[in-house]
């Protein structure tokens, strides 16, 4: 993570990850007199308030032919005699949320352990060898182009959002409800996991929220969009080792009519519509290969879309620096954005449970919580 993002100043070069001895990474020391039961409890707090707790990517520098910019920051915020929170900010440039995550609990790991590598999993230790990516169809550079369409900006850029930030907990045994649910109205479905009913149902109750919202019927014929990243590691031949630091992702894009998520059916459509784009892909190395699904997110209409950050296999709770397991979690990257982001992340309390962050506007985030809860009470 002491690397910087590289990228050319002219349009024929490539951007690369570069390290020169002497890079550091911007670490912040603060103090705050916020009641530390604000960024720990669940209820719904004004996402701008947040933002103190939050470190900055440093500005970039030019270099000859370059512009380099650092891809972490940390920020750690004292609440005197209450606890701290530690604030992270990466480029996904350089590692995804694996990569961040197995940084982390090793981090941690090596602090409650005084420094004693024995106790470092061996899936924490990273695997830096990138020849391990092939790339025979040139994906890379394709990517490179499309990027260069844009501006590209390589600082971070933080917004401070007229929004509220809640978390909510779907418990196991409602999770296996709505799977048993879906089971029984489409025996035949084959990719019903905690991931495609959880998803699918924040994505119907948030297309019902924002009717109730506007208070006004929508086209029933707009496209409504859902996408999520997925692991590539197992997917090569021979797989990837797990612990493989850098950014090995790919899109799955999920889309319909409005009206197909907001009638009776719209859960059970919500369900078979995400696990298909999941399943349909997941295993295919040639669809991974040859960028098809990075051209498919051209397509999708930014203020129509809800996105996903983490995923329930990422455990960040369990990244104990030798003061107990953390207290919450956030990601704030969700604010941003023309659509809607939620965050997914496994329970801290309970296994088998779920925690969903989300950031609205307040009138939207009610009507979501009112929705949200009386579904589930009706299972």
């Amino acid at each position: 993570m002491l690397v910087n993002v590289a990228c050319p100043l002219n349009s024929s070069g490539y951007p690369e990850l570069r390290y020169v001895t002497g890079n550091s990474v911007s670490v912040t020391f603060s103090e705050s007199d916020k009641n530390f039961s604000f960024p720990i409890g669940n209820h719904p707090g004004n996402a701008k308030d947040f933002y103190p707790f939050v470190p900055k990517l440093a500005e970039p520098k030019d270099a000859p032919g370059v512009q380099l910019a650092p891809v972490l920051a940390i920020q750690v915020t004292l609440f005197p005699n209450h606890g701290i929170s530690i604030g992270f900010t990466n480029h996904q440039v350089a590692s995804d949320g694996a990569t961040i995550l197995g940084f982390i609990r090793a981090w941690a790991l090596l602090n409650k352990f005084d420094g004693d590598e024995q106790f470092l999993a061996k899936e924490f230790i990273p695997f830096y060898d990138r020849s391990v990516i092939k790339d025979p169809l040139g994906l890379g550079m394709s990517i490179w182009d499309e990027m260069k369409k844009n501006k590209l900006d390589i600082c971070d850029i933080v917004t401070l959002p007229n929004k509220v930030r809640g978390t909510f907990i779907i418990a196991r045994d409602d999770i296996e409800k709505l799977k048993n649910l879906i089971l029984s109205r489409r025996p035949n479905l084959t990719h019903v996991t905690s991931f495609t009913v959880t998803c699918a149902y924040v994505w119907t109750c948030l297309i019902k929220s924002e009717g109730a919202t506007i208070g006004e019927e929508m086209d029933e014929n707009e496209m409504e969009f859902f996408v999520c990243v997925a692991d590539c590691r197992a997917q090569f031949n021979p797989p990837i080792p797990p612990s493989y630091f850098g950014n090995c992702l790919m899109g799955h894009i999920a889309r319909t009519r409005h009206v197909d998520l907001v009638g009776k059916e719209g859960f059970t459509n919500a369900v078979e519509l995400i696990g298909e784009a999941i399943q349909k892909r997941i295993k295919d190395e040639e669809w991974i290969l040859n960028g098809n699904w990075f051209k498919e997110f051209g397509t999708v209409n930014a203020k129509r879309l809800l996105s996903v950050a983490g995923s329930p296999k990422l455990d960040l709770y369990a990244a104990d620096f030798g003061w107990a397991r953390p207290e919450k979690l956030e990601f704030v990257s969700i604010d941003n954005g023309d659509g809607v982001s939620m965050s997914l992340s496994k329970s801290k309390d309970s296994n088998g449970d779920l925690e969903i962050g989300l950031s609205l506007s307040k009138t939207r985030m009610n009507a979501f919580a009112a929705i949200y809860t009386h579904g589930l009470s009706f299972l």
